[in-house]
């Protein structure tokens, strides 16, 4: 699959080419063409600031020379009143990529601040905060790279980079040492490499795995488990492969999962319950 950049310079095209369409006539009815100047991000919203590359990124993909001043960088923490970055190019450039840059990282900064939030309820233990793929269609790659920035661990990025046997899957398989057994098999032949993580519902689905599994799979994942189930089919399965809870999991429940000695906890609403901070671009005259 294509690089981050390829993917991060198309994601940009797509999205100029949807904001601008024949032409920004706000700016072209009364700014002149070569006419310069200078603009300022400024941070109206305490939280965890990401973006910060992807608004150099932007600038640059529609002016090579613009010239982008950081005065933070990603991942630090913002204070009201701060300035994030200044920006110089033509006036044309700034207005074409205000609500672009702006977009990109209000979201993206609500994201990692959440994320931070979860993260630093971990913190006294060696469970670690996963992502999921309930990400908004054709934003995922910087949704994902917010989770990142906050603290979080990336899951798998698709459906062609890690083999997930979800219970669908099983049903549809025909039961999960079938499902097991055929994916490994497919691997084999077919995608060398991949690995293969297999979704239980039940302590009986976990004690399936631990009998089939062994060498082929490499993480468990206990979907709608209480912390007891989840303690129980941490000691069934003894290490042989990594567990992950998921499923239900939220601020107020989560450290009684941390508690369990899980490997990992993916949280769904890193992504789809962030809340965008507040920024604004503004020109300094």
């Amino acid at each position: 699959m294509s690089t981050y950049q390829e993917k991060l310079h198309h994601l940009i095209t797509e999205a100029l080419n949807e904001d601008v369409g024949d032409g920004d006539h706000s700016t072209l009815s009364c700014i002149p063409a070569n006419e310069r100047g200078k603009a300022v991000l400024k941070i109206k919203q305490e939280g965890v600031l990401a973006g910060m590359a992807v608004a150099e990124t932007i600038f640059k993909t529609v002016e090579p020379t613009a010239d982008f001043i950081a005065c933070k960088k990603d991942g630090d923490q913002m204070v009201v009143g701060e300035k994030a970055f200044d920006v110089e190019a033509t006036v044309h450039t700034i207005l074409k990529c205000e609500r672009l840059v702006l977009n990109i990282m209000q979201r993206m900064s609500g994201i990692a601040t959440l994320t931070d939030f979860y993260s630093n309820l971990l913190k006294d233990y060696n469970t670690k905060i996963l992502d999921t793929r309930k990400t908004t269609p054709n934003f995922r790659l910087l949704e994902k790279e917010a989770v990142r920035i906050g603290g979080g661990i990336n899951h798998r990025f698709a459906l062609y980079d890690m083999i997930m046997l979800k219970d669908n899957h099983i049903d549809f398989a025909g039961g999960i040492e079938i499902a097991i057994n055929k994916a490994w098999n497919y691997v084999q032949t077919t995608k060398p490499g991949l690995k293969i993580e297999v979704e239980t519902r039940t302590l009986e689905d976990v004690k399936k795995v631990v009998q089939v599994g062994e060498g082929k799979v490499f993480r468990v994942m206990l979907d709608n488990f209480s912390p007891d189930e989840i303690k129980e089919a941490v000691k069934l399965i003894s290490n042989k492969f990594e567990t992950e809870a998921s499923g239900g999991i939220n601020q107020q429940n989560i450290i009684q999962y941390a508690e369990t000695g899980v490997d990992y906890i993916s949280v769904g609403a890193l992504i789809h319950q962030a809340k965008s901070l507040d920024l604004s671009l503004k020109a300094e005259i």
